[in-house]
């Protein structure tokens, strides 16, 4: 499909419209914003060699983060999800993509901290990606308790911990929506 843009319909009347103003659309014109180079070498530095922990892996942002990230020669990629169906569709996507990289489901729920600890003391991550939450907020006003149990409680339990194992870096992601 060809997208183009015209002038505003006030341009039209008269004979100010001309068919050379109709121009192709440009992807980057939609942002409404100046496009964001990434430095590839910086993130690379970052997560290369590196033990990495995405929370919340099976999601549709914890999943894409373990995608970017395996790009870049993690030392071990751990992918940390309480949802077993979606750890298992991303673990056969790995496979059928040739992902090579040195990666390991984990399932595990953040709120159990004894089992985050068990899962920081064997693995002492460097980098921790939390994207586990309840993101949906009508649904999260209807159960307020597990949205606060988990967004809350979980990620405190994952902060905790990552400074007890001495973490170099931990990045929340969307745990504030719901």
């Amino acid at each position: 499909m060809k997208i183009s843009t015209v002038p505003p319909v006030e341009k039209w009347l008269g004979d100010s419209f001309n068919v050379k103003q109709i121009q192709k659309i440009n992807i980057d014109d939609l942002l409404g914003r100046d496009t964001i180079e990434l430095n590839k070498e910086k993130i690379a530095n970052q997560l290369q060699n590196k033990i990495i922990l995405v929370s919340g892996a099976a999601g549709s942002i914890g999943s894409e983060i373990c995608r970017q990230v395996l790009h870049y020669g993690p030392k071990k990629l751990i992918l940390l999800d309480q949802a077993e169906s979606g750890l298992y569709d991303l673990e056969h996507e790995f496979k059928k993509n040739d992902f090579k990289q040195n990666w390991e489901i984990v399932i595990g729920d953040i709120i159990n901290y004894v089992r985050m600890e068990r899962l920081f003391s064997h693995f002492k991550p460097d980098l921790i990606f939390h994207a586990a939450a309840y993101k949906h907020v009508p649904l999260m006003e209807l159960n307020p308790a597990e949205a606060i149990t988990t967004n809350v409680e979980g990620s405190k339990n994952l902060i905790k911990l990552s400074d007890k194992y001495n973490a170099v870096k931990f990045v929340l992601i969307s745990t504030d929506k719901a």
